[in-house]
């Protein structure tokens, strides 16, 4: 469920856990708020489903929220369980595959598109 508001008092709000859904024919990208100074996107995995190679002119941060995603940068994959966060830099070529059913929760600088997420997919 995605919630938006232009009142600047008013706070955004979403559940990462709510309407979650997975897909076997692909990762499911779904965005969850949209506010003035970011993007934060849910991202569902089956298992060993995967996001190929790509990069942002953008930093970005993920977090797995539930799961466990292997995370490659370069040569090197870091194994990101339930909690745990990684931060890159624009420009870094990187890739996702879940080791198991998982939700990543990826904050998008506000220059940065869903639709771009969402074109790693094809």
């Amino acid at each position: 469920m995605q919630f938006s508001t232009q009142e600047a008092s008013k706070p955004l709000t979403a559940s990462f856990y709510e309407d979650l859904n997975f897909s076997e024919a692909s990762v499911v990208i779904t965005p969850m708020l949209d506010s003035s100074f970011g993007k934060e996107i849910r991202i569902a995995f089956q298992e060993a489903q995967i996001m190929k190679e790509h990069k942002t002119k953008f930093p970005i941060t993920v977090m797995t929220m539930r799961g466990c995603i292997e995370f490659t940068v370069g040569e090197e994959a870091y194994l990101l369980k339930a909690g745990d966060v990684i931060a890159l830099e624009g420009n870094v070529m990187h890739s996702l595959k879940a080791s198991e059913e998982s939700v990543v929760r990826l904050s998008l600088h506000k220059g940065d598109s869903v639709e771009r997420v969402k074109s790693l997919l094809k």
